[in-house]
C-alpha cells in the first residue's frame, strides 16, 4: 500500500510539474511584429514602423522620460540623415519573447546596429538592447539601451567636417 501511496503521489507531482505554462519563446507574433518594425525602421517606411506601435504608447531610449512614437520619429529622422546606410546586423540578432510572472508581454531583441557617417564616412557600430511590451498585438512601451559616446563622436565628427567644408568654400 506504501508502494502504491508513494507512486501516486510520484505521478501526481510528475503531472503537476507538466502543466505550467510555457513562459519564454523563440516565436510568436509578437516576435514577427518587431521584425517588420525594424526592417521598416531600416526601409525608413515610417508608416510602417509607426503602425506597431498603440496610440498611448510611450518609448524610452536611454532615459527614463517618455517619447511618444511621433516625437521618437522626428528624433530618429534628425539623427538618421547624418548616415548614408544604417541599420541592424543581419547575422547574430537574438529575439525571445517572455510572459512575466504578472502576464505582461514582453519581446527583447539584442543586436549591433551600424551605420556609415556622411561625409566622413565613418563607419560606426554600437551594441543595441531593445525591451519591448506588447498588449493586444501593439507595442505599448519599448525601451532601448545603447551607448551614445560612439553616435556623439561620430555626430561630431561631421559636423567638424562641415565647417571645414564651409569655411574652405567662403575662401573660394
Amino acid at each position: 500500500m506504501k508502494k502504491i501511496f508513494l507512486l501516486a503521489l510520484a505521478v501526481t507531482m510528475f503531472i503537476a510539474c507538466q502543466n505550467k505554462p510555457q513562459r519564454y519563446f523563440e516565436e510568436s507574433a509578437e516576435i514577427e511584429t518587431l521584425k517588420k518594425g525594424i526592417t521598416a525602421y531600416e526601409a525608413q517606411d515610417w508608416a510602417t514602423w509607426k503602425a506597431n506601435f498603440a496610440d498611448t504608447a510611450k518609448i524610452f531610449h536611454n532615459t527614463n522620460k517618455g517619447a511618444s512614437p511621433d516625437q521618437m520619429l522626428e528624433g530618429m529622422k534628425g539623427m538618421l540623415s547624418n548616415f548614408s546606410s544604417y541599420g541592424f546586423s543581419k547575422e547574430g540578432g537574438i529575439y525571445e519573447m517572455i510572459i512575466d510572472k504578472k502576464g505582461k508581454t514582453w519581446v527583447n531583441y539584442w543586436n549591433n546596429w551600424g551605420g556609415k557617417a556622411k561625409i566622413t564616412d565613418e563607419n560606426l557600430v554600437i551594441p543595441v538592447h531593445l525591451t519591448v511590451e506588447f498588449v493586444n498585438g501593439k507595442i505599448t512601451q519599448e525601451y532601448a539601451y545603447y551607448d551614445t559616446a560612439g553616435i556623439n563622436k561620430t555626430l561630431a565628427g561631421i559636423e567638424k567636417a562641415k565647417a571645414a567644408l564651409e569655411a574652405e568654400t567662403s575662401e573660394e
